[in-house]
């Protein structure tokens, strides 16, 4: 696919091959979402050892690309579609291999064809300790084109 600067990019409907969620996508992270109130999406994921970055620890981008799917997924379960225009990360606390994770992103206001976000990673447990946020702005697209 080549696009020209300025060119409009439509979404796809069909998202098998995703990094994250893409369940034909062998070396990916198979993180099924499902809708978490009106505005919102959820996830667990186990961090694994082939997603590590520093030893024994989850990678940073891979705890990103969790909350930035979970960002995309607030906006599908509302009938939306729309990709990450700005993000702003904050890891609060490392995140060791074998851990259990709560995935959440919900959106908060909308602008037009912007749309104001957070999502958040949370340790499994009795504390729910924040371990990595983000505040995001979402770019709304048209819906996707459909597969034959």
């Amino acid at each position: 696919m080549s696009l020209q600067v300025g060119s409009t990019i439509r979404l796809k409907a069909k998202t098998d091959d995703c990094f994250v969620c893409g369940r034909d996508n062998a070396g990916g992270l198979h993180v099924p979402f499902v809708s978490d109130g009106e505005h919102g999406s959820r996830a667990t994921y186990t961090a694994r050892a082939e997603h590590g970055g520093w030893p024994g620890l989850l990678h940073g981008g891979v705890a990103f690309a969790l909350m930035d799917e979970a960002l995309a997924y607030a906006l599908y379960f509302q009938g939306l579609f729309g990709v990450t225009a700005r993000v702003e990360t904050r890891f609060r606390q490392p995140i060791p291999i074998g851990a259990n994770l709560i995935v959440r992103a919900w959106t908060l206001g909308r602008r037009s064809r912007l749309l104001d976000a957070r999502a958040e990673i949370r340790l499994e447990g009795e504390d729910s300790l924040l371990a990595a946020e983000a505040t995001a702005t979402m770019y709304l697209q048209d819906a996707p084109q459909s597969e034959a």
